[in-house]
């Protein structure tokens, strides 16, 4: 399946929120340090729900542990400035979707880091600066499942 990728996430409720998606989803959510909160934060309980023990979670120190982790053949950088649309992509399960924080997304040097593959953008309208981090995590994933049939899922 997929592998979402959060670096340095920021507000607890996004993370929960992508607990939830990986969960549901079949993905694993993987989330490089420093994190803006930590594992017993309320508002992460409560957005993830139920789904904690359902959902994949990897805590990485820092972003070479996660690749050293996750050895990925394929990394796409979801970024407002992306150069390929995310209908674009022709997803494969094992693909990471990596999203940055949510004050500022992606900094630069994870944009050019070598693991990526490409920079990816989901439409907007002008002059906005950015979606929420775990409503472009659900729009990739979804995205990426659905090329593949929806696979395991109960249609």
């Amino acid at each position: 399946m997929f592998r979402i990728l959060f670096h340095e996430p920021e507000i607890p409720g996004n993370t929960g929120n992508a607990i939830r998606l990986a969960a549901i989803t079949g993905a694993e959510l993987h989330l490089v340090e420093p994190l803006g909160f930590d594992f017993s934060d309320a508002k992460l309980r409560r957005a993830g729900l139920d789904y904690h023990d359902l959902a994949v979670v990897t805590v990485h120190a820092n972003i070479e542990d996660a690749w050293q982790h996750l050895q990925p053949e394929r990394v796409y950088a979801f970024t407002s400035d992306g150069a390929a649309s995310y209908t674009d992509i022709a997803y494969r399960p094992g693909d990471v979707l990596m999203f940055g924080r949510e004050s500022v997304g992606l900094p630069p040097e994870m944009k050019t880091d070598p693991h990526v593959t490409t920079t990816v953008r989901l439409p907007m309208l002008p002059a906005l600066r950015s979606l929420n981090l775990a409503n472009a995590a659900s729009i990739a994933v979804y995205e990426a499942w659905r090329q593949q049939g929806f696979a395991g899922a109960k249609l």
